[in-house]
């Protein structure tokens, strides 16, 4: 009955609080040049006071009008806003006793409010708006989501936002009440910080003066009260309550110490990161005792440590914190050699002394003071071991680095007081590459691991490294949002956030087209992160690879060029920054791959027009690093200066290079002679003609797929020379039969379908030029058997079948057990993700396993390869791996193992360094077929959390790329399985 006619209020999606013009019954917060007062109880949290704060300046930034903010009603008003915190503010505790505001929705919980109007409050007060908070942040949270309701984005100073101006304000009446968060603690790690935001910093704070006590080295970037008051607030907009500050070398309780009374003052919950136990940081060692004890270890130094630890818990105790315990080695390393076997007893004794400490410290027991174990890399080796902690410390469970979560909690877990939470990634130093440039996190992806962590229990704590922090604005929102309340955002409704968040931060008129190029840039990265992009990743002779991803880059970059223009010039900063730039980047890095790539094969090929390619090559680099520079120095008027000093070029190891170079790019400069030569290539072939051993001959023709090919005629000396290039039979279809060749010219083949015999039909084109010849053979397949109006399925062509995921002809499901599409997850299109009920065992084929259908028509019988291309997920649940079913028809399904039980996600299990850096897997098995004709390969379900993105059949011309083919023609029907 309290929550009855309540309207929940979302960040994003939800219908809107506040108009923009006055109307019947309505609020006004902004009305005719007078603003609601606003009225909070000095004896409220000074947190809560100071957001009200931001509150009277966002109501200005809107409608210039500024409104009185006053600790008690002042005088008597026709309306005002009151906002308190219950228990803590006179103001709503005598609304609450007069009964004029109930607050059993959100009494007792945590981070709750609830806003609504309330008429005749007090003496000459109509009506009033309400924000009230069952605690501090509870309130604050509830005050920023009224700013952001007026039209304040979360990153108005961060991304520079524009705010756009409403004179009047009005605030829809009914009762808003959100009972807080699923995630309790929802944090950030400002980890890998350096170069970009350190330099930042410094650049625009200065350093931390050196001093002797605390000992505090030169050269110490000031990430003081200056920098961290702004984070703060970001972080409470983004109801965010949970911080690991940076540690790469600073210390935030030394470096400023204002630091940690502000944070406890904003309402931030402070920690330290996953290597730096009991609330110091590795540097506060470093800086006391590197040059006489080295870097700590308890075995030697255990005096030292427990009178280090309790100095630094005696410091913050007073402060709201999140403890982390354990211990590992200094600069995030092991312990000490030996792993579980010769450490476990002494990290065990590690965390009961800890745990002494903080009991005397605190003046309670341990188990009433907050604490993690974070299972970092090796540090999960010893759980798996058996080493255990008290059940009232959260076990905090991390990915691989690369975002696939590697362990989850089971049933007997979930039951511990202390709970689960997950430790993820947004970039990464190690590895088996670092990855710390540009946004390569795609939204599906995020929502399918953390939304599996909630499904799960892991929903204690959710904390994000995001190194540099800027440049992941809408994926750390999406984080934050999603911990908030996972069941808000589903698979289908991603792409609603996105559209969502574009609108929030730049009005609706563009918010699709923005939203499809945030979407695109980032599921485009994340085919492969751009550290590890090489020449060759994409082909360049096979499936038009590398000029179709340079092409999808390109698009979207021109897509933002022609948004930007027509945006007003006030939110032309905020959308380089969030839209423009990183597509632009991405697109010229991706186009500096694609010269270099042809430099090394053009001089493989001996084309004169090598040397044009090495120059363009080095003119890419150029603009590119022109780009950078333009960000770092014009962009917001230099405000972000230093943000792209991270390099991206030059890596030789997983270190990144020390500035973006060409070292590992070998261009070559290629001398050819004088006189004309013809050279001729063919798509799907790195070798050239005359002087190649094999024929020249191009890809397969079909009447289903109906190609466009490629010949390139090209000079392998300096001066120019006439050509001609003849079909030798009518159906064949020249885009040009002669000219001038002075590089090079792309000559187009095409089959006319209505001439081309029925059945198989080969032909030549001969091309003439320079004394030389070259005859390039073409063969058109024209089947009668099957056509594309008949056909039912999908059909092969050139030698394979390629089907997206999505595209199944049949679904099945079993119970929970499904496959459930992921749109715009992986490469391609889309995925399909095996899912179950929570601790489900492992699915029988035959007996309960869902199976996904895919009908095609094969040309011919022999044996075939399955490829599935899965997603890089791992097994979260102990002892189990991730295995699925594959068989074509009615014969028996193989049982393929993607990943065994116990496996290592970690650098030196080759495997797994290769999932990652391809950001999935191949999944290879083989079929016997007796006949040609009509076949059903059939994927089943046998454990949850694998996802198939595409299936490619090889019937013998597969050819080598880093996507696989693109999809086959296909009439795939509809599903007959449900959703």
């Amino acid at each position: 009955m309290l929550l009855a006619g309540a309207v929940p209020a979302h960040p994003l999606g939800g219908a809107p609080e506040v108009g923009f013009t006055a109307a019947p019954g309505t609020f006004p917060l902004v009305d005719r040049d007078a603003a609601a007062p606003l009225w909070v109880d000095a004896h409220d949290w000074p947190g809560v006071i100071r957001a009200a704060g931001d509150l009277q300046a966002d109501v200005e930034r809107v409608s210039g009008v500024r409104p009185v903010l006053t600790p008690a009603p002042a005088a008597p008003r026709r309306v005002a806003v009151i906002i308190g915190t219950v228990g803590h503010s006179a103001l709503i505790d005598g609304l609450v006793r007069a009964r004029q505001l109930d607050v059993r929705a959100i009494r007792g919980r945590w981070e709750a409010f609830q806003r609504e109007v309330v008429a005749n409050p007090l003496p000459g007060v109509e009506r009033a708006l309400v924000i009230a908070g069952s605690d501090k942040r509870g309130t604050i949270y509830g005050i920023y989501d009224l700013s952001k309701q007026i039209g304040v984005s979360p990153w108005y100073w961060w991304a520079d936002v524009s705010i756009p101006h409403h004179p009047e304000l009005a605030v829809v009446p009914a009762r808003h009440v959100d009972p807080g968060p699923v995630v309790k603690y929802r944090g950030i790690f400002l980890n890998d910080e350096a170069p970009d935001l350190t330099n930042w910093v410094r650049a625009k704070f200065g350093d931390v003066a050196p001093r002797q006590d605390p000992p505090i080295p030169p050269g110490v970037a000031n990430y003081g009260r200056q920098f961290y008051t702004k984070l703060f607030e970001l972080m409470l907009r983004l109801r965010a309550n949970y911080l690991w500050p940076a540690m790469w070398n600073n210390a935030f309780n030394e470096d400023d110490p204002e630091n940690a009374r502000l944070a406890d003052e904003y309402g931030i919950v402070m920690g330290t990161s996953h290597q730096e136990p009991m609330l110091r940081a590795q540097k506060e060692w470093d800086r006391r005792y590197q040059k006489t004890l080295g870097s700590w270890n308890y075995a030697t130094h255990a005096d030292v440590l427990q009178d280090f630890w309790r100095a630094g818990i005696r410091r913050n105790r007073n402060y709201e914190s999140l403890i982390t315990i354990g211990l590992r080695g200094a600069n995030d390393t092991p312990m000490a050699p030996g792993g579980p076997e010769a450490n476990r007893a002494l990290l065990e004794q590690i965390v009961r002394v800890q745990r002494r400490i903080l009991s005397e410290e605190y003046h309670r027991p341990a188990s009433q003071v907050p604490q993690l174990w974070c299972l970092y890399k090796e540090v999960q080796d010893f759980y798996d071991a058996g080493m255990r902690v008290p059940r009232d410390v959260t076990l905090l469970w991390c990915d691989d680095n690369w975002g696939n979560l590697r362990r989850l909690p089971t049933a007997a877990e979930r039951g511990r007081p202390g709970g689960a939470g997950v430790y993820y990634h947004f970039d990464y130093h190690g590895g088996p590459r670092s990855y710390q440039w540009i946004n390569a996190n795609p939204l599906p992806k995020i929502w399918d691991q953390m939304t599996l962590a909630h499904q799960y229990g892991a929903d204690r704590i959710w904390i994000v490294n995001v190194g540099h922090f800027k440049g992941y604005e809408l994926p750390l929102e999406f984080f934050l949002d999603l911990a908030w309340n996972p069941d808000r955002w589903t698979a289908d409704s991603l792409g609603a956030y996105t559209r969502d968040w574009a609108a929030e931060q730049f009005g609706p008129e563009h918010a699709g087209d923005i939203a499809a190029i945030l979407a695109g840039y980032a599921k485009d990265n994340g085919r492969r992160k751009p550290e590890l992009l090489a020449p060759d990743t994409y082909s360049l002779v096979n499936y038009g690879e590398a000029e179709k991803v340079v092409a999808d880059f390109q698009g979207l970059a021109a897509r933002a060029e022609a948004i930007r223009r027509e945006l007003p010039a006030a939110a032309r900063d905020a959308f380089d920054e969030l839209v423009q730039f990183p597509t632009q980047a991405s697109a010229r890095l991706n186009e500096l791959y694609l010269d270099a790539g042809r430099n090394a094969l053009y001089a493989r090929q001996g084309r004169a027009s090598t040397d044009d390619l090495a120059a363009e090559t080095r003119s890419r680099f150029q603009q590119f690093t022109d780009l950078m520079a333009w960000f770092n120095h014009a962009l917001a008027g230099g405000k972000w200066d230093h943000f792209m000093d991270q390099p991206v070029l030059g890596y030789l190891n997983w270190r990144d290079p020390p500035r973006n170079s060409l070292r590992a790019i070998p261009l070559i400069d290629l001398t050819v002679p004088a006189p004309a030569a013809l050279g001729v290539a063919v798509e799907g072939a790195e070798a050239a003609w005359p002087g190649a051993d094999d024929p020249a001959e191009l890809p397969v023709f079909d009447a289903f797929n109906r190609q466009r090919r490629y010949v390139d005629v090209f000079n392998r000396g300096q001066t120019p020379f006439s050509f001609a290039a003849t079909a030798s039979e009518p159906w064949i279809v020249l885009s040009e039969t002669g000219g001038t060749v002075e590089n090079e010219l792309r000559l187009w083949v095409q089959v006319d379908w209505s001439r081309a015999p029925q059945g198989s039909a080969r032909g030549t084109v001969t091309v003439t030029g320079a004394g030389g010849r070259v005859d390039v053979a073409v063969e058109a397949f024209n089947p009668t058997e099957v056509t594309r109006d008949n056909l039912r399925g999908f059909v092969e062509g050139e030698g394979v079948v390629s089907i997206e995921a999505a595209h199944y002809t049949r679904r099945t499901h079993v119970g929970d057990r499904r496959w459930r599409q992921i749109p715009d997850y992986g490469p391609t299109l889309s995925a399909m993700r095996a899912t179950a009920a929570v601790d489900a065992a492992a699915a029988e084929i035959g007996k309960n396993a869902p199976c996904l259908e895919y009908r095609m028509y094969l040309f011919h019988a022999g044996t075939v390869e399955v490829d599935a291309i899965m997603g890089p997920t791992l097994n979260t649940a102990p002892g189990r791996g991730l295995r699925y079913g594959v068989a074509f028809d009615d014969e028996t399904p193989q049982v393929v193992t993607l990943v065994p039980a116990n496996y290592s996600a970690q650098n030196g299990n080759l495997d797994w360094e290769k999932s990652v850096e391809n950001n999935g897997r191949h999944s290879d098995s083989t079929h016997a077929l007796a006949r040609p004709g009509y076949h059903v390969l059939k994927i089943w379900m046998i454990d949850p959390e694998v996802v198939l993105e595409k299936i490619v059949v090889n019937a013998g011309g597969l050819r080598p790329s880093y996507l696989g083919p693109p999809e086959s023609y296909g009439r795939p029907g509809t599903d007959a399985g449900g959703t």
